[in-house]
């Protein structure tokens, strides 16, 4: 793919910007961010194409949207024959003390209208922060764009005196989710020690410390506290997986 030679004016700009990044992570093999990147700087070349007035420059973005569009095509193609073959893997490195890894900026990218039931297992959903966490992660999955209408849960049993909180917080929820019709299934086991998401659109996520990979915010007022994005994290590997054949757990 040639770089992309675009004019001064400032949508030029900023497409040549965003399609050189697309060009880079092409050449790297990193498909998934390159489509990404692809059809935003497309989009930027079809708003510079509107506001051309001279006809040369009209043919030649013609010419180059065409051909970034047939690249991101084939991209998207391949992408969605590892999908098929269950072959897609991604991986994402959270490094100590980084921010900005809140569950929407994880996950969102893999949540639509088709995902309707999800699958967590997660052995350590069990202290007060823990429950929270499993909490604001409810909150994500009935939000819009998702339709989600059951949730199934596999943790383990808190072993010490914390075992009533536990199961009385994942009542609460449970309750709560009720109220917005959709269903929380509570399985708990002695031996789990996996840590998975699963979405019945096909995308299967695993996190190395499962949803507890933030760390404790430094006050109740201070930044991170409420919004995860600005929450230092543990640092963690996230596996991401896609097979249509979504097994339940």
């Amino acid at each position: 793919m040639a770089k992309p030679g675009l004019g001064p004016d400032p949508g030029g700009v900023a497409a040549a910007a965003v399609l050189k990044r697309a060009v880079e992570l092409d050449a790297e093999s990193r498909y998934q961010q390159a489509l990404v990147c692809y059809q935003e700087g497309i989009d930027l070349l079809l708003q510079v194409l509107k506001g051309t007035k001279d006809d040369t420059k009209k043919c030649n973005l013609r010419k180059k949207i065409s051909d970034y569009m047939d690249r991101a095509e084939n991209i998207k193609k391949y992408l969605d024959q590892e999908k098929e073959d269950g072959k897609y893997h991604k991986q994402i490195k959270i490094e100590e003390n980084a921010t900005g890894f809140s569950y929407e900026s994880v996950f969102q990218e893999y949540l639509n209208e088709t995902v309707r039931e999800v699958w967590i297992e997660d052995p350590y959903i069990r202290t007060n922060h823990q429950l929270y966490n499993f909490l604001r992660f409810c909150e994500m999955l009935i939000k819009k764009p998702c339709k989600v209408q059951t949730i199934h849960l596999l943790t383990s049993l808190d072993e010490g005196g914390g075992r009533g909180q536990q199961i009385s917080g994942l009542e609460e929820i449970k309750a709560s989710l009720r109220n917005h019709g959709v269903l929380l299934e509570l399985e708990y086991s002695s031996s789990i020690h996996d840590r998975e998401i699963r979405f019945n659109n096909g995308w299967m996520i695993k996190i190395g410390r499962g949803l507890d990979y933030f760390k404790r915010p430094q006050g109740r007022f201070s930044l991170g506290y409420c919004d995860l994005d600005l929450r230092p994290c543990h640092e963690t590997t996230v596996d991401i997986f896609h097979n249509r054949h979504t097994k339940k757990i």
